[in-house]
């Protein structure tokens, strides 16, 4: 969809991007807040950010309860959801475009107007700890954050986090809301036909009862190489696996696209160098690659789940092609390919508002970068080989880096697994 892109400053501070796209039938808004598991008070109530973004939707300045408000705002068939993660809670909601006034009020009132009570808190305590007791026994959510905390990042497992529930009271939510939902800490991104709306809007916006406050900063923890770690189940009938290198900087736009294109070189697809071989060997059923980034950091992530007799055979394949990238030993038609692939996802992100307000979502609250979608072809078309290789030697000359395996195997075994893996370092 064609669109373009403003970005402003309220004069209460809050920071956002307007995207009109002419001709939408649906408004997608995001409002995001620095106010995510590593921005609560302290560790002992942890879990005080994700429990209160489960309350987010409950009794609040204009309904009485979750119920209420649920019927209400989704009676004309709109959707809303929150989300928290170690930096942000973000609300998002898409509606139909003949009710976006009546929407954005509604969020209006969950947002600045929440009405925290102890009966609600309560049911959502219980319902946290069913969804962390729940993430423990997918395995593959177990490497992450016990390899985080070996790699220096001052977070919580879900066993951790699930203690400290009983430690939170209903003042300790109120507080964490009131420090962290201030108009300055917030960034927004609303996008759909907003041709004859964006005075108004940028009124409802100002409108907006939050407190002045100030804009957090992310935290920056000092990174370090982790040993390798094995978490034991008995009852696991294959391993899953993670290991990460940690770059101790974002990746600008341009990187990032270099380092996807490798991604997908690798473990992309069927054809991929590392995934497409195992699979076709029969090693691995999946298994995939990522560059993620805050903005502190940046991690390259490897991970998946394989069988105890062939994990050895895997990691084998996997330091044979990380050995070639380091050398520069990639192929230039692999490189073309990745960039044609990438070209036609991009295109395919654009269709709706949604999609459209997803694609900057990342770049603008992490990042503080607008990168426009139709500059999007020309940072693709621009990686190349020396860039790709660059960035991966920076990212193994790093240092900090580890490896996580969940399974019923020998602790002897991960060692040797990551030995392979830094001996193309």
């Amino acid at each position: 969809m064609k669109h373009s892109i403003e970005e402003i400053k309220l004069a209460n501070g809050a920071r956002g991007l307007l995207i009109d796209t002419p001709g939408a039938t649906v408004l997608s808004t995001h409002f995001a807040f620095r106010a995510g598991n590593l921005f609560t008070a302290n560790h002992e109530i942890y879990e005080v950010a994700h429990l209160m973004e489960h309350m987010a939707f409950g009794a609040n300045a204009g309904f009485k309860d979750e119920q209420a408000y649920e019927q209400e705002f989704t009676k004309n068939g709109a959707y809303h959801n929150a989300w928290t993660s170690d930096y942000f809670i973000t609300y998002e909601a898409e509606c139909a475009d003949f009710e976006w006034e009546r929407i954005l009020a509604l969020q209006e009132l969950a947002i600045t107007s929440p009405k925290f009570n102890e009966k609600e808190m309560a049911a959502e305590k219980g319902n946290v700890r069913s969804e962390l007791t729940g993430y423990q026994n997918d395995y593959c959510r177990l490497i992450w954050p016990k390899l985080q905390q070996e790699l220096g990042e001052d977070v919580l497992t879900y066993a951790e986090r699930i203690k400290t529930l009983r430690n939170i009271s209903l003042a300790d939510v109120q507080q964490h809301h009131d420090r962290t939902h201030a108009a300055e800490n917030m960034q927004f991104i609303i996008c759909g036909d907003l041709s004859e709306r964006r005075e108004k809007i940028i009124k409802m916006l100002e409108g907006w009862d939050l407190p002045k406050g100030e804009r957090l900063e992310f935290p920056h923890p000092d990174r370090r190489a982790a040993k390798p770690i094995l978490i034991r189940r008995k009852d696991a009938s294959n391993l899953s696996f993670g290991f990460s290198f940690v770059l101790d900087r974002p990746l600008l736009p341009q990187e990032q696209d270099s380092m996807d294109a490798l991604n997908h070189i690798l473990t992309g697809t069927m054809s991929s160098k590392i995934f497409g071989t195992a699979r076709h060997r029969g090693i691995v059923y999946g298994m995939g690659s990522s560059t993620l980034g805050d903005g502190i950091a940046s991690n390259w992530d490897f991970d998946g789940e394989v069988n105890a007799e062939n994990i050895e055979e895997l990691f084998d394949l996997i330091a044979i092609e990380l050995s070639k990238v380091i050398n520069g030993d990639i192929d230039n038609e692999d490189i073309i390919q990745a960039k044609q692939y990438a070209l036609g996802r991009t295109q395919m992100l654009a269709q709706t508002a949604s999609q459209i307000s997803n694609y900057y979502l990342r770049d603008y609250i992490i990042l503080d970068k607008v990168s426009p979608l139709d500059s999007a072809s020309e940072m693709i078309n621009s990686v190349d080989k020396r860039t790709i290789v660059a960035l991966v030697r920076e990212f193994f000359e790093s240092g900090a880096s580890g490896i996580s395996v969940v399974g019923n195997i020998n602790k002897s075994l991960v060692d040797e697994l990551w030995e392979r893996i830094l001996a193309v370092i």
